[in-house]
């Protein structure tokens, strides 16, 4: 069985699915056209996030098994039409979702304690303990929307703490000994800290809009280790200043490119973005971002630690062999 894979992963995988009887083919530069016009020679595909698997894609794949995503979600592949005609989906979200929920508890406890903010300052001589009083969790209601690995995994993490941990997920019975699952109108009205977990669909794209901000009855902290498209910048930034969202903890934002290396979508050069009418060679709603003392920002790494880029390669390889071997 041949395989190509079109992003670089730990070398475990193909290492261990050479070692399994696979013909492993690397192509980390060609363009999606020129993947296409070779892909029926492949009967299995690993990816993480380089382009979209779309129908076109797949009708050209006409010898295609499985698709091997080293990651979390499926959403840049069509999986109605990969089901449709019957390959396999593989994803690893057990892999990374202790490092995300780590990552998640690591943001939610800087920026309470203002860590970024004293660090910068101290290194710039200023002994400012005052200004840098922190808060504590304890007695903190943190509010989960989207219960599954990721969710678990963070939840897991916050019962060292006197917090009350509840969620809301679209699926019923999702809720453990770790998290009560709540009404979404219970968690808007109880939530100090709200943290997503959700992938990103149809349901989640701009879900944290103003509408969905002002139903909250407190102020309330955001973090978000999801998916940065979930979240409209513009309102968030809005929100931040009226003091609605009283700081933000963000590993993904909605101007990264689908592939999660690099944050613009498009050349600087060639367009201006806008905000409330004005021009500015970069989105203002992210310039507020970057220079907010109560906004901490990472790069997409919540779920890529050295851990887990180890355990997301090993599990794409033990599911494969699992279903083909």
């Amino acid at each position: 069985m041949k395989v190509l894979h079109l992003d670089s992963n730990h070398p475990l995988l193909i290492n261990q699915l050479n070692d399994l009887g696979f013909t492993n083919h690397e192509d980390y530069e060609s363009s999606k056209l020129d993947i296409e016009a070779k892909i029926a020679d492949y009967e299995g595909i690993i990816i993480r996030s380089r382009f979209t698997i779309d129908q076109q894609f797949l009708d050209a794949a006409t010898h295609l098994k499985f698709i091997g995503r080293v990651g979390a979600g499926l959403e840049n592949i069509d999986c109605t039409s990969a089901e449709e005609k019957g390959v396999h989906l593989i994803s690893a979200p057990e892999g990374n979702r202790n490092a995300v929920g780590e990552h998640t508890l690591g943001m939610l406890l800087s920026l309470f304690n203002k860590l970024n903010k004293a660090d910068k300052e101290v290194r710039q001589g200023k002994w400012l303990r005052a200004a840098n009083r922190g808060l504590e969790l304890d007695g903190k209601t943190v509010g989960l929307i989207g219960y599954g690995n990721m969710g678990k995994a963070f939840a897991k993490k916050l019962k060292g703490f006197d917090v009350e941990v509840i969620c809301y997920d679209i699926k019923a019975n999702v809720g453990d000994g770790h998290c009560k699952q709540v009404p979404l109108e219970e968690l808007q009205e109880k939530t100090d800290v709200l943290s997503l977990h959700t992938p990103q669909t149809p349901l989640t794209m701009n879900m944290i809009n103003a509408d969905f901000i002002n139903t909250f009855k407190k102020p309330f902290w955001l973090i978000n280790t999801a998916r940065g498209k979930s979240v409209v910048t513009e309102d968030l930034v809005d929100a931040l200043e009226s003091g609605k969202i009283l700081g933000a903890g963000l590993d993904v934002l909605e101007y990264e490119k689908s592939s999660f290396e690099n944050l613009f979508k498009m050349d600087e050069s060639k367009f201006r973005w806008m905000r409330k009418g004005k021009k500015t060679n970069l989105p203002d709603a992210f310039q507020y971002l970057v220079n907010a003392d109560n906004v901490l920002l990472t790069p997409h790494v919540a779920g890529w630690t050295v851990e887990s880029h180890i355990k997301l390669a090993q599990i794409i390889v033990d599911k494969i062999k699992a279903k083909f071997c």
